[in-house]
């Protein structure tokens, strides 16, 4: 008896079932020290010089690795630079290869957005007045507060500070501020008006990420817009089978980030979930692998 082909449906369930188990694994390979949480304690083994792929505090009791934005950071103000262009180059790395897949499947904090939006809610908005300029924010966020602030201004001492990581970033206060407040007494006792301040920053944030899609990632991460940028030419990316595609509609449909994928398949705002392959009813987008 010839088996049935599976319905969009079941193809959709399937995929993404697949792809939250992947974004689980990657979460828990990131912040495998267990050890850490146990004790209220950051990890500073060999392999925190190592920066992963999305975001993921390295103040986060359990990471093994450092993020990319906050390492940074924290090297742009050095005089050594060779620590800089290997963060650069590392990044440049990622995107060549990947492009936002990472944002699609390897971040922490897009999983983190991921579950709150499954959250029921009275009416999800896909997208705000003023969508098209709001995206670019994440832009004016890496060259003024990853970039800019951080390598031209200094302390006293000559040193700069990780403006992104210290003011705005909500995933160093889920990973890293609120665990190590809650496991070191001594952490609570210096817990602030910063530490405050990022608190609030992260309720707006996952109350945002309960009504639209990704919030941050939208409109704020920086590393998302790095990696945005190499959407076009990374290896991995989207293609569209002309003979095939109809122009129904049903990719922006379907695309929380409401992108109209069989016109802009290697859209800047793509994070790669592959939401409109699962779902595209004549098979036209695929992945383009080299």
């Amino acid at each position: 008896m010839e088996k049935k082909a599976p319905s969009i449906a079941e193809k959709r369930a399937r995929h993404s079932r697949i792809r939250l188990i992947i974004q689980a694994l990657f979460t828990a390979l990131s912040n495998g020290y267990i050890k850490g949480f146990a004790h209220g304690q950051i990890f500073e083994g060999a392999s925190k010089y190592v920066c992963v792929p999305g975001m993921n505090c390295y103040s986060c009791p359990g990471a093994l690795g450092a993020c990319p934005i906050g390492s940074l950071q924290a090297t742009l103000n050095s005089r050594d630079y060779k620590i800089s262009m290997y963060i650069v180059g590392l990044l440049v790395i990622f995107g060549t290869f990947l492009g936002r897949f990472v944002c699609g499947f390897l971040c922490p904090f897009g999983l983190v957005q991921d579950l709150f939006y499954k959250i029921p809610f009275v009416k999800k908005i896909r997208s705000l007045p003023g969508e098209r300029a709001l995206r670019y924010l994440r832009f004016v966020f890496l060259a003024v507060f990853v970039i800019l602030l951080p390598a031209f201004v200094a302390d006293f001492m000559g040193f700069g500070e990780p403006w992104f990581c210290k003011w705005i970033c909500p995933v160093g206060t889920l990973e890293g501020g609120i665990p190590l407040v809650l496991l070191n007494s001594a952490m609570r006792g210096a817990a602030g008006f910063i530490f405050r301040w990022k608190l609030a920053i992260l309720i707006l944030t996952i109350i945002s990420s309960i009504i639209i899609y990704r919030p941050f990632c939208r409109y704020v991460c920086p590393l998302g817009a790095i990696y945005g940028i190499f959407n076009k030419i990374s290896f991995y990316r989207f293609k569209i089978d002309d003979s095939k595609c109809t122009k129904c509609g049903t990719c922006q449909k379907i695309c929380k980030l409401n992108i109209p994928v069989y016109e802009k398949p290697d859209s800047a705002d793509c994070i790669r979930c592959g939401d409109c392959k699962a779902a595209c009813p004549h098979s036209a987008i695929t992945s383009v692998k080299f």
